[in-house]
């Protein structure tokens, strides 16, 4: 069983390089000495999202990404919701490449799991930083040697 999965129930996603980020995202676990057993990405429409925000956390509003930490000890087991619909959208309004704003999205969804909170200001500036230096480690990491 791969230890990150990406799944698409109605929307797809423009992404390149899937194998190389599930491989990244799985690091991710490694540098934050977090257990990983699974990781399911499922990849669906805002209306889709916004239907699993009211039924299970009784949330009324659209929002990108839902995770549901499945594990019942120390290694992860999980399934991440990403709306196409919210990153699309995401990106276009805060200006940056779709793949940024997709890479962001499926990092933050791993930091969740590895224990990084969002719910106050101080939380969210440090779950920002984080997404920000993994982002920019993977673009580190696929760029060939002796190019800049």
């Amino acid at each position: 069983m791969q230890k990150v999965t990406f799944n698409y129930l109605d929307s797809s996603l423009p992404l390149k390089n899937k194998n190389i980020v599930k491989a990244f995202i799985a690091t991710i676990f490694k540098k934050e000495k977090k257990g990983l057993n699974y990781i399911n990405y499922i990849f669906c429409s805002d209306d889709t999202l916004l239907e699993l925000n009211k039924q299970q956390l009784q949330h009324d509003y659209y929002t990108d990404i839902l995770t549901f930490e499945l594990s019942t000890d120390n290694n992860t087991e999980s399934e991440v919701y990403i709306s196409v619909d919210r990153v699309k959208d995401n990106a276009k309004t805060l200006q940056q490449p779709l793949e940024k704003e997709i890479l962001r999205v499926l990092f933050h969804g791993a930091l969740h799991l590895c224990g990084y909170k969002d719910k106050t200001k101080k939380d969210e500036a440090k779950m920002r930083e984080m997404e920000d230096f993994y982002i920019n480690k993977y673009y580190k990491s696929i760029v060939p040697r002796g190019t800049k």
